[in-house]
Order: structure tokens, then sequence, then C-alpha cells
């Protein structure tokens, strides 16, 4: 036989003999002690750093200029909507004063057509059609249809007429055609209008 040992795992005793096997409670004792001071405070390190993060957040300027910055942007934002705005109505004004000027022409040629001077093929009915299509091309709407319930903000009663079978206060003819710009009205419609008998 032969004084070898077998192959394997060594044992507690062949590792080291001069090594005090410490058991294992202990190790994690000389852990603790190895680490540095005031680490096993980790709950009031935290919280001490969240307060200093906090109060360095609120000295920070950036969190100032960004508030600034969003309160600059909004403040734009409402200046630009506000000047669009005021623009387009300014722009509806000016065309309805341009506009204005031409009425009393758009109001003759409402009267040739009633008469029908307009019908056939000529030169002024061509260059009617020209200029309804120029004034439209600015945004000027007409109103004021026979039939069309009567609106005191839109139409002018020149006459009222006592009408059997009427049910509510409607035009029963156009003297003036109304005109619109957007929202803009540049003249109400002058009308004859037909009331319910009593």
């Amino acid at each position: 036989m032969t004084d070898e040992k077998p192959e394997g795992p060594e044992s507690s005793e062949d590792k080291n003999p001069e090594e005090p096997i410490v058991p294992a409670e202990s190790e994690g004792a000389e852990a603790d002690a190895s680490a540095p001071e005031g680490a096993g405070d980790g709950d009031d390190l935290f919280v001490e750093d969240i307060l200093a993060a906090a109060e360095a957040e609120e000295n920070d300027p950036s969190a100032e200029h960004l508030a600034d910055l969003k309160r600059v942007t909004a403040e734009y934002a409402n200046y630009r909507r506000r000047t669009e705005s005021e623009r387009e109505v300014v722009r509806e004004r000016a065309v309805g004063d341009a506009v204005r000027v031409l009425l009393p022409v758009l109001d003759d040629l409402d009267r040739a057509q009633k008469h029908g001077d307009l019908d056939g093929d000529g030169a002024f009915p061509t260059i009617a059609a020209k200029l309804r299509g120029a004034v439209e091309k600015l945004g000027v709407k007409p109103f004021g249809e026979v039939g069309e319930v009567f609106d005191p903000q839109r139409h002018e009663a020149i006459f009222q007429q006592p009408t059997p079978g009427a049910t509510e206060t409607t035009v029963l003819d156009v003297v003036e055609t109304g005109y619109t710009i957007g929202s803009t009205l540049v003249r109400v419609a002058r009308v004859v209008v037909a009331t319910p008998a009593d």
C-alpha cells in the first residue's frame, strides 16, 4: 500500500494548520469592524443627501431661469394669437371700408338684374359678373333672400306687411342686399317683412 492521499477536497486540517478556524458569525463582525465609520448610518446619510439636493435645487438659478423662460414663452404665444386675431379684424375693416364705396354700384346692379337688364350676352352683364366676382374674392358675402327669417341684427325692416298664413316674420322682398366680410357686418339688408296676420 502506498501513503498517498486520495485526490479530492482537502480536509480542514490540511488547509493551513497555523490559521485559526473562525466561525461564520465572527467573520461578519470583522467585516463590520473593517467598514468605514458612519457607513452604518445609511438612512441618515440618504436623508441628508436628499435635503442637500433640495436645498441646492432651491438655490439653483437654472430652475428660476426655466420658470422665467416658460412664462415668457406663454406670454409670447398669447401675444401672437392676439395680434393675429386683431390683424384679421383690421383687414376685415379695411376691406369693408373699400366695399362701402362700391355698395351703390352693387345696388344698381341688383336693380338692373331685377328689371332684366343683365339677361343675355353683352358688355353690361359681363362687367357686372366681373365686378361681383372681384367683390367675392375680397371675402364679401351677400345676404338677404326672400323667405329668410327676419333677424333684427342683420335685417332692417322698412315696411311690414301682414300676410295671411304667415306663422313667423320672414323677408317678403329685398330692397337692398346686406353684406358681410367674415364676422364683420358691412351693411344690413333693407327688407320688406311679412308678418303674421292678426
